[in-house]
């Protein structure tokens, strides 16, 4: 499975690309991130950041797409521009039907390091093991969305699974329900 990993922000958007499934190794495809000027048209800026993550989706083909979930935080301004951020990373995904996860930063920490109060060196140092690095990718979002991608691949691979698994069971069912005969009601 590749994956899409987005940590959404206004002034730099971190993308990472992995490559990879439960059980086996992962690989990295692609990190970095999208700038825009502080200074500029909050329109301009989501613009670019909307060139930016549709470049790579395609340059880089994911199957799915994980960003960050927006939590709450005293600065109201940047919980707006993360949010607005991470609604154009979503946007861009839905518009071309690639399914869509967002995963808490602790969920993500969790998953890499296996304590959801992680810092973010220990995040970085541990993404950069996962994926054969010689050091951790830089800037911090640019690893941040790296972790996203690998908590999807190795959580949100689960819950796929659960999911059809599911679907199935409710379809299996509902087969058996209609291949039951209608009882007569006069007994005959």
């Amino acid at each position: 499975m590749r994956v899409l990993g987005v940590d959404p922000g206004l002034t730099r958007c971190g993308l990472g690309v992995v490559d990879g499934s439960v059980g086996r190794p992962l690989s990295l495809t692609a990190v970095g991130v999208v700038r825009t000027e502080p200074g500029s048209d909050l329109a301009d800026r989501l613009l670019g950041i909307e060139r930016g993550i549709e470049r790579w989706l395609d340059d880089h083909a994911p199957e799915a797409v994980a960003v960050e979930r927006v939590f709450a935080q005293h600065n109201v301004s940047t919980v707006m521009g993360t949010a607005q951020a991470s609604a154009v990373a979503i946007t861009c995904a839905a518009r071309r039907g690639l399914p869509v996860a967002l995963h808490t930063p602790s969920e993500a920490k969790a998953a890499i390091t296996g304590s959801g109060r992680a810092d973010k060196a220990q995040v970085q140092a541990m993404v950069a093991r996962l994926l054969g690095l010689e050091a951790a990718p830089k800037p911090a979002d640019a690893a941040d969305a790296l972790a996203l991608a690998i908590c999807h691949i190795w959580r949100g691979g689960a819950q796929n699974r659960i999911a059809q698994a599911q679907q199935e069971l409710a379809r299996k069912v509902e087969l058996a329900r209609r291949s039951r005969p209608i009882p007569d009601p006069q007994g005959r």
